[in-house]
């Protein structure tokens, strides 16, 4: 404890010495002449002799530095009064005579105080500071893309918060920000190239915002991928205020890869259609019916009807909910298979549904090629039944969610959903109720497509199997597809067939090394890709228009209407006769009945029907080039 005060007094010595000829700098006003330099050599020893001695005997000096408190500062403040009242003392009685004057002695004091806490509190901050970053784990260096609000907004939400990231530099997109700063950290332009700007910085990670384009973000990863970068995707601050995520930012995923440019959305449209209506939702518990309740709920309706025949699904959709806490919204949950016109017609008749989301339907190609009476029933009565109901309650509006494989079908799935497309325009003609087709191609991470399957195959290590080299794939995020599907059941008309733009094509090879990248695996060297020939049904490429919609007019920037000639509901309601007898059947009689059916409803294009029975694969397994 000797060496503490060995060690401290020296300190308090000299910072005694300049508050005492700091104070004597602002008694005479700036002026140190050779008198006032006199006075204050000769009375500097008698200062630090009572300062020091009663620094020593309140043994200020055991008071530990790191540690200030309010009562050290009171300390402080008791110590410098202390020796100025003695000092005062030894003025009165004339032992300086007149070289410490008393104002002097009054400025000395309160410099003392001053001088003295902040060497307390700078020493505290120091040392905290310093275990501060021995604990802490040392942060990431990283670049955040882009220059915008949002980027902005994200810079100072990390800076903020106590994140494992620290911010080095902002690469705008447009250059107009270039060689500025913001949040003192420096933006630079993004044609020095991104990884050009990270060795500049020493930075290791990129931050990309959510909600940019799916093409700039590939880009981007790949640029990553190359120049041994992490590419990260944090989420929009907007996101984070209204509590819908956590700052937290997460891998880059196929979704962010294949994000389109955000919709704008006619709100007030939607919002019309649902606001404190009833809507009911078949196929509730579906990858797309389920979205559709989310966002449903989002827009406040009276009541929702959730219809599914899967228990387990309706039981994990009901939970999402409930999670939710939502009061406002009555939520009623049904199960029951759409074929149940019983149960269903009281369900209407109860509820009187303003709006119909018909999402229910057994969509994986090859299971159905193999269970057509099944297909029928499902997709072909599964859907008159919830068209009759419809038209029979006086339902307002009636959205069937279709597919593109209803264009020039290959496949029972396609078939059978094409028969239904057929019988809600035959319906439309003669109904109140407005009934609205809205075709679209796949939609990642839904049950049953590839994206869950080659994520699985990654898991096992591989290979990933893909039918051909050459296959493309419409693809769009589940949850654009469910904006546009009700944004299409805002503004359609009766009998209408909308067909979302689904965009450019994606091959599934390059969907596939996509995700081996993704997953921080290297192809071929760590997951192979092996090519297996199409499966049953399977096209090679998906079309979302027949050759007589090529005109199909734009009622939104991501919806056309395609205007198809009208065909006779007897022919359609004979077509179903034939169908349902046939679902009793073999397979055999189902298969010819639908390739009859379809034939008539194909031959006003300029393309053949593609419908064939099923044939075994006979190409080997051949590997990527």
């Amino acid at each position: 404890m000797k060496y503490r005060l060995i060690a401290t007094l020296p300190v308090y010595l000299a910072l005694y010495t300049l508050s005492l000829t700091a104070a004597f700098v602002l008694r005479f006003d700036m002026e140190i002449g050779a008198e006032v330099s006199r006075r204050l050599i000769e009375s500097l020893p008698v200062v630090l002799l009572v300062k020091a001695s009663i620094f020593t005997a309140t043994r200020e000096w055991r008071r530990r530095h790191r540690y200030t408190t309010m009562n050290d500062v009171a300390s402080i403040v008791s110590t410098a009064s202390l020796s100025s009242a003695i000092l005062l003392t030894i003025h009165l009685s004339e032992g300086f005579g007149n070289n410490l004057p008393r104002s002097v002695i009054a400025i000395d004091w309160l410099l003392t105080i001053l001088a003295t806490g902040l060497l307390r509190a700078t020493v505290r901050t120091a040392l905290e500071s310093a275990h501060y970053h021995r604990t802490q784990p040392k942060k990431l260096r990283a670049l955040v893309f882009g220059a915008d609000s949002k980027s902005i907004a994200i810079l100072r939400a990390l800076q903020s918060a106590k994140s494992e990231y620290k911010v080095v530099a902002l690469v705008d997109l447009s250059g107009d920000a270039a060689k500025s700063l913001i949040g003192g950290v420096p933006v630079v332009t993004s044609t020095r190239g991104v990884s050009r700007i990270a060795d500049r910085f020493s930075a290791s990670h990129l931050l990309i915002p959510n909600g940019i384009p799916g093409q700039i973000v590939r880009e981007l990863h790949q640029v990553c991928q190359e120049h041994g970068l992490t590419a990260r995707v944090i989420p929009d601050v907007n996101e984070i205020v209204a509590g819908r995520v956590k700052l937290t930012i997460r891998d880059v995923t196929i979704s962010d890869l294949l994000r389109r440019e955000p919709t704008q959305l006619d709100m007030a449209s939607i919002t019309g259609c649902i606001a404190d209506k009833t809507v009911l939702v078949t196929g509730a518990a579906g990858s797309i019916g389920s979205e559709c309740c989310r966002q449903i709920v989002d827009l406040k309706p009276k009541t929702l009807i959730l219809v599914d025949q899967s228990e387990f699904g309706m039981f994990q959709i009901e939970q999402e909910l409930v999670t939710r806490n939502i009061t406002d919204v009555n939520l009623v949950y049904v199960i029951s298979d759409v074929n149940d016109q019983v149960t269903l017609g009281r369900v209407f008749g109860e509820y009187l549904p303003d709006l119909v989301f018909h999402a229910a339907a057994y969509k994986h190609v090859p299971l159905m090629e193999h269970n057509v009476q099944i297909a029928i029933r499902n997709n072909v009565l599964g859907t008159k039944s919830i068209v009759d109901l419809a038209d029979r309650f006086g339902v307002e509006r009636f959205v069937m969610i279709s597919t593109d494989k209803a264009v020039r079908p290959t496949s029972i799935m396609g078939s059978t959903k094409l028969v239904g497309e057929k019988y809600l325009q035959a319906v439309a003609t003669k109904s109140k109720t407005k009934f609205i087709t809205v075709r679209f191609g796949n939609v990642l991470n839904s049950a049953g497509s590839v994206v869950p399957t080659f994520r699985r195959q990654i898991v096992e290590g591989g290979p990933i199997t893909v039918t051909h080299p050459d296959m493309t794939r419409f693809f769009m995020t589940i949850p654009e597809a469910v904006q546009l599907v009700l944004q299409a059941g805002a503004i359609g008309d009766n009998g209408q067939v909308l067909i979302l733009d689904m965009g450019e094509p994606v091959k599934i090879v390059d969907l596939a090394r996509d995700m081996i990248g993704l997953s921080g695996l290297r192809y071929p060297e760590d997951v192979d890709i092996v090519f297996t020939g199409l499966r049953p049904g399977e096209k090679m490429y998906e079309e979302l228009f027949y050759g007589n919609e090529k005109t199909a007019k734009k009622i939104h920037e991501k919806i056309f209407c395609a205007e198809r000639e009208p065909i006779a509901p007897s022919t359609v309601k004979r077509h179903i006769m034939e169908l349902e007898r046939a679902s009793r059947g073999s397979a055999k009689e189902s298969r010819e009945a639908i390739r009859s059916v379809i034939a008539e409803y194909v031959n006003d294009d300029v393309s053949t029907p593609m419908i064939r029975p099923f044939q075994p694969i006979e190409e080997p397994i051949r590997k990527v080039a």
